[in-house]
């Protein structure tokens, strides 16, 4: 079934057709987009990261297991919310999955209720994590436009010291810093300090500034 990136679409990873057939069918009933897959190499072969969604994804599996899909999506950076469906659950599975990041784990046959909801959490959070890598791609542009001394300073000021302070231990006047400061604050689009050490907080990047001086 199409779908655009701004709708969500769950990706249903099952190597079993009747499980596949019948769970894209009660899932398409409420409205929702599915795309079905019968491996997970066919699924890491047609995602798209721009997509909006969740996973829904079976442990067991002939070729790679869900779990093994899990570790490699992580691998390449996709933090797509994952909802494990298994007919055979293991405590030792559901917990390797829940520190991975997994939504839930569910046991088949499972009430059909409960997935539904379990699969709007998911693709809540999914829109949520878009949110963040948003605003963090944006605070990461910003502080990539900040010169290595502005770097300095801006790492010495969120830790809550005072110009003369950071004066004090770059060297340099307490005038400049203070010229540091301003242009640091249109850089980032900073009304205040807070918005500062919240901007660095939850980048939590620290490489600040290029090579420019």
């Amino acid at each position: 079934m199409s779908s655009n990136k701004f709708e969500a679409l769950v990706y249903l990873v099952d190597d079993e057709f009747s499980v596949r057939d019948s769970l894209a069918l009660m899932i398409e009933s409420t409205g929702q987009a599915v795309r079905s897959f019968d491996s997970p190499e066919a699924f890491l072969d047609n995602y798209d990261p721009q997509q909006l969604g969740c996973l829904l994804l079976d442990v067991r599996m002939p070729t790679m297991s869900g779990l093994q899909l899990q570790e490699e999506l992580l691998i390449r950076d996709i933090f797509i919310p994952i909802i494990f469906i298994s007919g055979h659950a293991r405590i030792p599975d559901s917990a390797k999955a829940f520190r991975a990041g997994a939504v839930d784990f569910l046991e088949k046959p499972f009430d059909n209720e409960i997935l539904l909801e379990r699969i709007a959490e998911a693709i809540k959070k999914d829109l949520t994590n878009r949110k963040q890598l948003d605003e963090y791609n944006k605070i990461k542009q910003r502080l990539a436009y900040l010169t290595v001394r502005e770097g300095e300073v801006l790492s010495q000021i969120v830790k809550g010291h005072s110009n003369k302070e950071v004066a004090k231990m770059l060297d340099i006047s307490n005038r400049t810093v203070e010229a540091h400061r301003a242009r640091i604050m249109e850089k980032m689009q900073a009304e205040c300090l807070a918005d500062l050490v919240m901007m660095t907080t939850h980048s939590t990047i620290f490489n600040i500034g290029s090579n420019k001086s």
